[in-house]
């Protein structure tokens, strides 16, 4: 018996909660574990002997359409047919909106305004409500369609009622009742006697349900898109050509038509293809992508490569030990995508909500309809008390409420820096408890600069910094152009030579200047260095890269150079426990330079020298053990944590991956932002939360109105736009929000 893992594109899911549905029946297959992806429209399924078909048909069984993903031809091909897709999808959806509501302005107006309501108005509403009712709405049909047939109620189905109902009563009134005559005008009451619904069409409310429904469908739509936009980026990310050499043959090839064993020349500057060995030569390379280690790894014959890292300095040739979908970078998109998983499958709280409101509105609208029916009244009194309940418990402030508070919120986020991707992203910032801050450019600044200069007795520092900078100068690694950049000045260097992983060498102004490792200055070139000199050196290495320098067999002192802390940060931690969050350090990077940086900014808790792997393994401990976690840092070797976090932060200036990966990006890197992130997110859900009690209060506490056939439609249409009034309103108190000082 076999296990196999099966991946299925899925078409035709409109909620949460349709992704919920599909699983449960994939589920129900004997030996199948499944997930499915919302946010990519994906479902994963692992079992004994699974055949495809059976698959797909459980989901056709269910009312969606699956098919298996054909082969991928290239990652970035793979990556944009995908987001190809996707800007259909919105763009779709855009033009649905953007004509829909050209329409309803003018029936709107109408339909409000008495004075502008000439003799057979209404028959102008109705050709303009028409294609909005069935070509605008649609979706909504479309949704609430599949789900009846399988048994099953979603908001989806509660608008496409409403719209039915609306626009199929005005119809009614305006063929068979008396809203087609001549100098029929609007007249809003509040209590109306039922009679009157045969003579009062309600081509408003079902123009602008529609609208507003397409809106925040729009802005879920693009939410959607931007979350599947994380594995793009990390997939681009990668070489795309390479350049092999075969009997001494330089050749560039695609980087998808390599296999391994096969060898590659990259030059300084180049990125490295794929995963290896190097064969021959010597560099510093850049794998702060994939690590988040600050400083770059020394790489020499035998060493390990790893793809889509940068060259740094020297040319390696490298034998391939990794291809396509075996490498790091794509198992690092795996990761991404299985932690995207587990929060696609959480459900937006309306979708939570209308599991019990849907049905039991319909319910309440039939039971009024047939009430009224068995209490010997006609049909139209019964009918339009049905409808008026229908129509009162329509979300239409429901469809505002999450899309304008967040339109406020992160409109005010972006004026401070602060892009907070859509609402499904603020359910958990509420009870965030723990804050794992990333160190390479999240805690510290991520670039190398000079920390420390230890002359030897008698030397000037000056004149250190400018002997090591002579000869530093003429090389390309970053620890060296960190300490070109802190001299006073620059001399010539002559007869210049590097020695890979230990130093290098020159002639300056006639002396001789070697720099690199303290052993290696000492022992290779018999450098006397005074015992206090050393003892200074070892406490030094404990938190930064040591360059020892010598010029004509004198040993002249030592410079440290390291990963700077940003000078906000230790203020930021302490903001973070102001606000009930307990921080935590997380780094590839050494365990001595982890703690230095921790005992700087006041974090106890530290891990050091962690992968990718164990980044996201850690995040989801942590959720294990209880913990809400926010995530914050800016490379692409955190993505998977970022995505698998509660609340995943990106910096800025961090990578395209880290960003798409991220809930909220804070543009400008300056951690005492994030606080003030967090400040938004968690104001912002609030004002969500009560926009969405206050959408169904409204709504609520006029059905049993609307049930004694009291309600005329038309006020159950003026109560829906009060509740909109009301949940814009409150929406606009996040425009007062104010981050906290720096100091």
């Amino acid at each position: 018996m076999r296990t196999t893992d099966v991946e299925l594109e899925i078409t035709g899911m409109t909620c949460a909660s349709c992704a919920t549905r599909i699983e449960r029946k994939l589920n129900k297959l004997p030996g199948v574990a499944a997930t499915v992806n919302y946010a990519t429209e994906k479902a994963r399924v692992q079992g004994s002997d699974v055949d495809p078909a059976d698959l797909i048909a459980a989901v056709e069984a269910a009312g969606y359409k699956a098919s298996v993903p054909a082969p991928r031809v290239t990652h970035t091909e793979h990556g944009a047919h995908d987001h190809m897709a996707m800007e259909d999808d919105v763009a779709g959806i855009r033009r649905r909106l953007l004509v829909s509501a050209a329409l309803a302005l003018p029936v709107a107006v109408l339909s409000m305004i008495p004075a502008l309501q000439f003799e057979y108005w209404q028959w102008l509403a109705l050709t303009l409500t028409a294609p909005i009712a069935v070509w605008g709405a649609w979706p909504f049909h479309r949704a609430a369609a599949i789900n009846a047939r399988h048994g099953a109620a979603t908001m989806d189905t509660l608008i496409s009622l409403g719209v039915i109902a609306a626009f199929g009563w005005s119809l009614y009134a305006l063929f068979f009742g008396g809203a087609g005559m001549p100098g029929m005008t609007m007249t809003f009451q509040l209590f109306g006697t039922p009679e009157a619904g045969a003579h009062e069409v309600y081509l408003e409310v079902a123009a602008l349900v529609t609208v507003f429904l397409l809106a925040g469908r729009y802005a879920e739509a693009r939410a959607k898109r931007s979350s599947a936009e994380a594995l793009r980026a990390l997939l681009e990310m990668g070489a795309t050509s390479a350049t092999t050499l075969v009997d001494g043959v330089e050749r560039s090839v695609p980087v998808d038509s390599l296999a391994v064993g096969d060898t590659v020349v990259v030059r300084p500057g180049e990125k490295i293809p794929s995963d290896g060995i190097v064969l021959d030569g010597a560099s510093a390379v850049d794998e702060s992508m994939l690590t988040g280690e600050s400083s770059p790894v020394e790489v020499t014959v035998g060493s390990r490569v790893v793809g889509a890292t940068v060259n740094a300095s020297g040319r390696l040739i490298v034998e391939l030990t990794r291809v396509g979908a075996d490498t790091e970078l794509a198992r690092m998109g795996r990761l991404m995508e299985e932690a995207q998983t587990g929060k696609a499958q959480v459900q937006r709280l309306a979708d939570r909500v209308s599991a019990v409101f849907v049905p039991i509105v319909i319910a309440l609208a039939v039971a009024a309809f047939v009430g009224w029916m068995l209490s010997g009244n006609g049909i139209e009194i019964a009918f339009t008390a049905a409808v008026a309940t229908l129509i009162i418990a329509c979300p239409c402030a429901l469809g505002l409420a999450t899309p304008t508070a967040l339109l406020v919120g992160t409109g005010r986020g972006s004026q401070l820096g602060i892009l907070i991707r859509g609402p499904q992203v603020l359910e958990q910032t509420r009870r965030v408890d723990t804050i794992v801050l990333d160190k390479t450019g999240t805690v510290t600044t991520g670039t190398m600069a000079v920390t420390a200069v230890l002359p030897g007795s008698g030397v000037d520092a000056d004149d250190l910094l400018r002997a090591a900078a002579a000869v530093e100068a003429a090389s390309e690694h970053p620890v060296a152009r960190a300490v070109v950049e802190a001299a006073p000045s620059v001399a010539t260097v002559e007869s210049f030579r590097a020695h890979a992983g230990y130093g290098v060498e020159g002639v300056v102004g006639g002396s001789a200047v070697v720099a690199g490792r303290l052993s290696w200055v000492r022992d290779q070139w018999s450098i006397a260095v005074p015992e206090d000199d050393r003892t200074r050196v070892a406490e030094l290495e404990a938190s930064a890269t040591v360059i020892a320098v010598a010029r004509d067999g004198v040993y002249l002192g030592a410079i440290g150079v390291a990963d700077t802390v940003k000078p906000t940060s230790a203020r930021a931690v302490a903001r973070f426990r102001e606000l009930g969050l307990e921080p935590m350090l997380l780094t590839g990077d050494n365990a001595r330079t982890a703690e230095r940086v921790a005992n700087e900014v006041g974090i106890t808790t530290v891990h050091a020298e962690v992968t990718p792997a164990d980044k996201l393994a850690l995040v989801q401990r942590l959720r294990g053990e209880g913990r809400v976690v926010a995530v914050v840092g800016d490379g692409v070797n955190d993505a998977a944590a970022l995505a698998a976090a509660d609340l995943g932060l990106a910096m800025g200036g961090g990578t395209d991956a880290a960003i798409a990966a991220s809930d909220i990006t804070v543009v400008s890197g300056d951690l005492l932002v994030v606080a003030d992130a967090v400040r938004l997110a968690r104001r912002t859900l609030g004002i969500i939360k009560a926009n969405l009690f206050w959408a169904f209060a409204y709504n609520v506490a006029a059905i049993p109105v609307a049930m004694a056939g009291l309600l005329n439609p038309v006020v159950a249409a003026a109560a829906m736009a009060l509740s909109s009034i009301f949940v814009v309103t409150n929406s606009l108190r996040l425009r007062g929000f104010k981050a906290l000082p720096t100091d």
